[in-house]
């Protein structure tokens, strides 16, 4: 089946398997060892998964959601799903039952697939008020009464293909590019889900055009542990299908660093936290070591920048820098890229801007983090990297297919055949982003000379202030969190005569500061009331952002003494914060700044 047949995801899984005969296609922990998973095997999986599905009902144009962690079921029940012509609906695993019951109804959901009890009892709290749902699906532990043991309907699967062998590829087949694929509903900043309707030629021409512009192939590994219900990790997925690379499946997320030694990935896939933490950690045993041992450091990161500038330039490099770069990988760079397996060939950022200071860092230490832009609602890709065109703190360029061109007030509009079919039951909203074939994404940006996307802000998120200077918040915020002291920053100031910042500070730092200086402290809370806490994190915040002009300068920081929690509403499910939310929960706090 050549590639201009594939115009289905389900195509795309049909022809992934016959031309990728592999033993290894998917990997997961099993105990202490992985355990591997055959090209036939997933193939066999997900047939009778399939035939199971429309057993109980399940048909074309039908929904099923996925409540599961990252592991091969979700692709398969997904990839089953998809191929009987159905609807899938991701759920993070994170939200409440209330939030759980909305995505259900509002999909109108027949089947759920949970992966354990505990995503169950979710579903099991709400599923009273669920007047769509039907079948209740649960992969691990002993399916409770009313519900369904994915291996049962596996079973029933194999009873119905022992009885017309044909069945799934004739279904499989059916399936046609402008059929709705998925809901996926938006992490909802401003307010509650929307579901973007992603048809099968949305995810195939993304596929397609990635294919296109980044050299992934049947010998690439990846490492698979940003949740799957995020659209960027199941693109992903599609691709690395398409592509016939194999897939692991990360543990959990607090595993990633012990799995990535243990199966080497040579992809990731990732949003600029991972990297920002692993920033930290390499940061904090540098300056752990010894005052040589922190020279050496110093002396191989400027030779490893020297080198990238002429790497990504271009241009040839000098015998001596080659050999000083040699020496620097030997000595430096190959000990701190063994603790990521030491083979990544791609780590694809997403989700949010990365900052400059980290990507230049990365790539001149090795790890090449390759920035992309997208949103949801196009499937998700819109602009990308590759090791030999990049530019730190860009967003890359224009993948191919798809078109992008500024409004007069910096706002991206997006158009390409990976642009959503629009909003589940929501045609207002459609209208009001898709307008002459362009989609509005909200984020406001610029393009350089060389035609490099660089993301500026969110629309909704622009802080104007009482002297009329617009100031982009989240830049300044990322340039914060890169103290080594403060862990989240929301910077504050709409109609206000300046700008300042609630800050989360790392406490452990903190602690260790506090403790050295001889700061008292009963708990946590009464650290972060003290005023040389405040004092010192405003200094942090001001030494981290030495080039911005005096009204973007934060002039104030309220600390507080804990994290924003997905529970209490402040981030969403990709933990971008909800700053709305966060305004509202500390209003006392945000005036107290600007009380005198």
């Amino acid at each position: 089946m050549p590639d201009d047949t594939v115009t289905t995801l389900s195509r795309l899984f049909l022809r992934s398997c016959r031309t990728y005969q592999k033993p290894d296609r998917m990997l997961f922990k099993a105990g202490t060892g992985w355990t591997r998973i055959s090209t036939d095997e997933v193939e066999t999986a997900v047939r009778r998964m399939s035939l199971g599905f429309r057993e109980l009902g399940l048909g074309p144009g039908d929904r099923l959601a996925i409540l599961s962690e990252n592991r091969p079921e979700w692709v398969m029940a997904d990839l089953a799903a998809l191929s009987a012509g159905a609807v899938t609906v991701p759920i993070y695993t994170s939200l409440l039952p209330e939030q759980i019951r909305f995505l259900l109804e509002d999909s109108g959901a027949r089947i759920v697939v949970c992966s354990d009890l505990d995503l169950w009892r979710k579903v099991e709290a709400v599923r009273a008020a669920l007047t769509s749902l039907e079948r209740v699906i649960v992969v691990d532990g002993d399916p409770p009464a009313g519900t369904h043991a994915l291996s049962d309907v596996v079973e029933m699967g194999r009873r119905a293909e022992a009885a017309d062998p044909g069945a799934f590829e004739r279904a499989a087949e059916a399936v046609r590019p402008g059929d709705l694929a998925s809901i996926i509903y938006t992490s909802g900043t401003t307010g509650m889900p929307k579901g973007v309707m992603l048809s099968h030629a949305n995810f195939v021409s993304n596929v397609l055009s990635l294919a296109s512009f980044i050299d992934f192939n049947d010998t690439d590994l990846g490492l698979s542990f940003l949740p799957l219900s995020h659209v960027l990790e199941r693109t992903a997925t599609f691709f690395l299908f398409h592509v016939g690379a194999s897939m692991a499946y990360a543990e959990s997320i607090e595993a990633v660093a012990t799995n990535m030694v243990e199966v080497r990935p040579t992809i990731i896939v990732s949003v600029p936290r991972l990297f920002e933490k692993i920033y930290t950690r390499i940061m904090d045993m540098v300056m752990a070591g010894s005052r040589v041992k922190r020279a050496i450091f110093v002396w191989a990161l400027a030779t490893g920048k020297k080198h990238a500038a002429k790497t990504i330039a271009r241009e040839p490099v000098p015998a001596h820098l080659a050999v000083k770069h040699g020496l620097a990988r030997r000595l430096v760079f190959g000990k701190i890229l063994a603790k990521t397996g030491g083979r990544i060939r791609y780590a694809i950022c997403g989700g949010a801007p990365l900052s400059r200071d980290i990507a230049e860092f990365f790539y001149a230490i090795g790890l090449r983090i390759m920035p992309g832009y997208g949103l949801t609602e196009t499937s998700p890709v819109l602009t990308g990297s590759t090791p030999e065109r990049v530019r730190f703190g860009s967003a890359g360029v224009p993948i191919p297919g798809v078109g992008l061109r500024l409004a007069e007030d910096g706002e991206i509009l997006a158009r390409g055949p990976n642009v959503m079919m629009g909003y589940y039951k929501n045609e207002a909203d459609t209208r009001e982003v898709l307008k002459d074939g362009w989609l509005a994404t909200g984020d406001i940006g610029r393009f350089d000379e060389d035609g490099f996307l660089y993301i500026t802000d969110r629309k909704k998120d622009i802080i104007v202030t009482s002297g009329g200077k617009n100031v982009a918040p989240q830049p300044i915020e990322g340039l914060v969190q890169a103290s080594p002291y403060i862990t989240s920053a929301v910077v504050v100031g709409s109609s206000r005569k300046f700008i300042s910042a609630l800050v989360v500070p790392d406490f452990a730092k903190l602690e260790a500061l506090a403790k050295a200086k001889g700061w008292s402290f009963a708990d946590r809370a009464a650290l972060c009331r003290r005023p040389e806490v405040a004092a010192f994190l405003l200094e942090e915040a001001n030494r981290m952002t030495p080039g911005l002009a005096s009204y973007e300068r934060i002039k104030k920081v309220a600390v507080l003494d804990r994290e924003f929690e997905l529970d209490a509403g402040e981030v969403t499910p990709t933990l971008k914060v909800r700053r709305t939310i966060v305004e509202q929960k500390y209003a006392d706090l945000i005036d107290g700044l600007y009380r005198d």
